[in-house]
């Protein structure tokens, strides 16, 4: 039963999610993806538009236990999610810039409390989900969520999932074209064929 509650709960979430991006401005959108993509190649060289490096390592932090990089996969780190959100937030999603840095303090009070002083950033991967775990339910780690799905598995064309990261993690692999299976739904045609 609480399996059926979970999987209800994230249909109930990913639907609120896609009517925000909906919303969105896809213009936006893709150039927030392509800026994340020259952030990452460039090694991040550049600087962030929005985030400081204190609160850009923060995100790093917070994405990288979001969607870590296991058995040699990439994650969200190796995806360059860091860049796609700090765009994110200059542009289309500026209205949340109070919801990140709020959130942002809020994690390192948190952290800094609990382990005498130190930063989100600078703890362990298990203290790090111990502190995830307590707040996955505010709209802070919400937004974070999506924005590292987003910034992991969009079009790498458009930026983020850097060298198809997030495509290989799925065991996806990028084709020149693609052929549609076929199906019950198109048995006509391809008795036809």
């Amino acid at each position: 039963m609480n399996d059926v509650h979970n999987r209800r709960a994230f249909l109930r979430a990913a639907a609120a999610a896609g009517a925000a991006w909906a919303a969105a401005d896809v213009a936006q959108i893709e150039e927030a993806l392509a800026w994340a993509a020259r952030q990452v190649e460039a090694g991040g060289a550049t600087s962030l538009s929005v985030l400081e490096t204190a609160e850009a390592g923060v995100i790093d932090a917070m994405t990288s236990r979001i969607l870590p990089s296991v058995d040699g996969k990439p994650g969200a780190h190796e995806a360059g999610v860091v860049y796609f959100i700090d765009r994110a937030l200059a542009t289309f999603n500026a209205d949340q810039k109070k919801l990140f840095a709020e959130g942002i303090a809020n994690l390192n009070r948190r952290a800094a409390r609990r382990w005498k002083g130190a930063s989100f950033a600078a703890l362990t991967p298990a203290q790090q989900d111990e502190l995830l775990h307590a707040i996955e339910k505010t709209p802070f780690f919400k937004a974070v969520r999506l924005n590292t799905i987003v910034g992991t598995f969009a079009l790498p064309a458009w930026g983020g999932n850097r060298d198809y990261a997030g495509w290989h993690l799925l065991g996806f692999e990028h084709q020149p074209r693609f052929q549609p299976p076929f199906g019950y739904y198109d048995a006509e045609i391809n008795r036809r064929s």
